[in-house]
């Protein structure tokens, strides 16, 4: 799907630059306030970060949104724009904010329990955001094309997770896995970089290794954004999407569900 629709990879361009611009945004921001050693500045600097949290996870699920309401297009055979899924993801404006909110809200908890646990607190959060990162899996799917809020949409979400549990999970891992692997050459660009005494070699070696990772990371965003809709459509409709046929995914689905005589 990727292969014919290059386009689906740019909302993750997208994604990435508009949330460097809201982390610069915040900076600037931080700086323009000065002293921050009284309490009102304190309590400033924590709204301040809240808001940094809800807006670069509002930029995130705005451009996952848009990501697969173009590919359920592709997914049903009906030609698609990046246009066309900015336009969906605008439709869905408001739930996008209360799900950025709610997905904010306990990235900042996780944050506060592993500064103070330490190690131990790392592991819980570790495992909590994993967890969390299952659960929520289908979300964003559910807000844009069934159009409920954020907290009808989690309870959805786990509802359709115990359909399509072992295919969410080894597809986050596997996809995490390919990523992880393909990002190597760019970090071996970079290691050559910082290592070479010249700045002939090191300059061009760490741009491309760079380069290299960013391409890399938009390649397994859209790819996960591609597969949680497949997946979507699949724990809805009972059928695996047409562009799957032949994948060798409508056996893995096909099987279990047999199994569970559904």
């Amino acid at each position: 799907m990727l292969l014919s629709e290059k386009q689906l990879m740019w909302f993750p361009v997208l994604s990435f630059l508009a949330s460097i611009a809201v982390v610069i945004a915040v900076g600037v921001a931080a700086l323009m306030m000065g002293d921050n050693s009284t309490d009102a500045a304190g309590v400033a600097v924590l709204l301040l970060l809240a808001a940094a949290y809800i807006a670069v996870a509002y930029v995130q699920t705005y451009f996952l949104a848009a990501l697969c309401g173009s590919a359920n297009e592709k997914l049903q055979g009906r030609d698609t724009t990046l246009g066309h899924g900015i336009k969906i993801a605008n439709s869905r404006l408001g739930r996008i904010l209360g799900w950025a909110v709610l997905t904010a809200t306990v990235s900042m908890i996780l944050e506060v329990i592993e500064e103070r646990l330490g190690f131990l607190g790392a592991m819980i959060s570790g495992l909590i955001g994993a967890a969390w990162n299952v659960v929520t899996f289908l979300t964003v799917p559910i807000i844009v094309f069934e159009d409920v809020g954020p907290v009808n949409a989690l309870k959805r979400s786990g509802t359709l997770l115990k359909k399509t549990w072992g295919e969410n999970v080894i597809a986050q891992g596997g996809i995490g896995l390919v990523g992880l692997v393909a990002m190597i050459p760019g970090g071996i660009a970079i290691w050559i970089g910082v290592s070479a005494s010249g700045a002939v070699i090191k300059a061009p070696a760490v741009a491309v290794g760079l380069l290299w990772c960013l391409v890399v990371m938009a390649v397994m965003s859209a790819l996960s954004g591609i597969y949680r809709t497949a997946l979507y459509r699949y724990a809805v409709d009972g059928q695996v999407p047409e562009p799957f046929l032949g994948s060798g995914m409508e056996q893995a689905f096909g099987a279990r569900k047999g199994k569970s005589g559904s």
